[in-house]
């Protein structure tokens, strides 16, 4: 047995775009996935699909949760990986929400679309990256990446989800390989073994997925021969950072599993920005071991483009601070209204840009206060602004910021807020170009390096978000468009 084959690596992500730590379930012939959401409000994203390779939204398992409030959560907090199973007839999604209380959250559901009941906090797991998974006795036990010096690597306790409460002691299943992190644990059983899928290396370019297998789901586990079973680290390949997984059997009997991966372009140290994405990859088992099959599935290009005139708010649209329905009233257009939250960001209506390439525009009738940004985090974003009657450019790179001489706009009718990620001019991943459209015509305002919009230089864990924000009084649009551009 050995690893992946790397030359026959899978390059199209199932859901692209900031959709990270991807945690799969079947119920029936359905497949259910969440992500993780970080600082983003509504929390979690859920999706649904009937092939593993084309997904629809089903909204968000912590939307307008009290336990997740978002606005409380600065760049890089908020909710990490969950882990997303179906048992006994309900959903159940578990989570950590680092800038909350110490613990993980827990919430369940009928249904993926909900409701989803509020979230429960289980006290005394401190650590990331919680699991569920129920043993040959029926109790629950949640394993996760432990923080502690008392339980090393991964960690796992018993607990009872009804009541949200640990039932006994934690113990260490897993020191892992000898890589750094070993972090999202995922127990699951095949015949006559339990299995313990995990990441390590960190989630960087070291990034990588081994598994270990036991009698019992509390272990002892023994490492694959074969681990890590996949890695793209040291290798010159499109899709880069891959790990996170989890593994699911389908309702004809194979299996498959989903994964997390950056697309990184530019000169070196190349340059990923629209955060981690989910991949997939198929399963063959060699001697009760997961082999993995990177380029099983065909791909579809992902439907992404849209055309938004607000009649109701999507799930595609998210904030960094307030929840959307805080500061935004939709219905023929959106009006939005300032607004801040404890964890220093400016309330924004935003989308995640989900392709190498695209284009974004937003239509108002507005001369002062309309915005446009592209975000990575507070410190790092670029800003298409309209204040006093004249379109300017604003750049914010760590303690750096910049205004781009303006253009004066049409006294009347509708102004368009362009911009798009072109080919790039140096060594960056693209360009960011600015432009407005009015009654007089197109006018640019800006090309600016991408680089300084990724995640090699603003760190952190999430991806490009593009986003409508009123800047001083309330501000309507009345139409968003987002399409994706051909490479180049």
């Amino acid at each position: 047995m050995t690893a992946v084959d790397l030359r026959e690596a899978a390059t199209t992500p199932i859901i692209p775009g900031f959709f990270p730590d991807p945690s799969v379930c079947r119920a029936g012939d359905g497949l259910y996935l969440a992500n993780s959401s970080f600082e983003y409000s509504p929390g979690v994203p859920l999706w649904r699909s009937d092939d593993l390779v084309t997904w629809h939204e089903a909204g968000h398992a912590l939307d307008g949760d009290p336990a997740f409030a978002a606005g409380d959560a600065a760049a890089g907090g908020g909710v990490y990986a969950p882990t997303l199973r179906h048992h006994d007839g309900r959903f159940w999604m578990i989570t950590t929400n680092v800038s909350g209380a110490p613990g993980q959250l827990v919430t369940s559901a009928s249904a993926i679309e909900g409701p989803w009941a509020p979230a429960r906090v289980i006290a005394g797991i401190p650590g990331i990256d919680p699991d569920l998974a129920w043993d040959d006795d029926g109790t629950c036990l949640v394993s996760y990446s432990s923080n502690t010096a008392e339980v090393p690597g991964i960690g796992q306790v018993p607990v009872d989800l009804e009541r949200g409460e640990v039932i006994g002691p934690a113990r260490s299943i897993m020191p892992g390989t000898g890589l750094a992190y070993p972090e999202g644990p995922h127990v699951f059983r095949r015949g006559d073994w339990w299995y313990l899928l995990f990441a390590e290396g960190g989630t960087e370019r070291g990034h990588c997925v081994s598994v270990a297998r036991g009698p019992a789901a509390s272990g002892p586990f023994e490492l694959c021969p074969a681990n890590p079973i996949l890695t793209r680290r040291s290798t010159t390949f499109p899709v880069q950072n891959t790990g996170h997984a989890d593994i699911v059997e389908l309702a004809d009997g194979t299996w498959a599993m989903v994964y997390l991966g950056v697309r990184p372009r530019g000169a070196t140290p190349l340059f990923h920005v629209n955060g981690r994405e989910t991949f997939v990859a198929g399963i063959d088992w060699i001697d009760d071991w997961p082999v993995v099959v990177a380029d099983r599935y065909e791909i579809p290009a992902p439907e992404t483009a849209f055309v938004d005139r607000f009649e109701s708010l999507h799930p595609r649209w998210i904030s960094p601070g307030a929840a959307p329905s805080a500061f935004a009233s939709v219905g023929g257009g959106v009006t939005l209204r300032p607004a801040d939250s404890p964890g220093g960001a400016p309330a924004m209506l935003g989308v995640r840009a989900r392709d190498p390439y695209w284009r974004f525009a937003a239509v108002t009738e507005a001369r002062d206060g309309a915005a446009v940004r592209v975000r990575m985090d507070e410190r790092h974003w670029y800003e298409l602004r309209l204040t006093g009657g004249r379109a300017l450019v604003h750049a914010q790179v760590g303690p750096v910021a910049q205004q781009f001489s303006g253009e004066p706009l049409a006294a009347d009718g509708a102004i368009e807020l362009r911009v798009r990620a072109d080919a790039a001019t140096t060594g960056g991943p693209d360009d960011l170009v600015f432009e407005v459209a009015d009654a007089d015509g197109i006018h640019p305002l800006a090309r600016l390096d991408g680089r300084y919009l990724s995640t090699e230089v603003a760190g952190g864990f999430v991806g490009r978000v593009i986003g409508l924000r009123a800047v001083d009084g309330p501000v309507r649009f009345s139409e968003a468009r987002y399409a994706p551009e051909a490479a180049g």
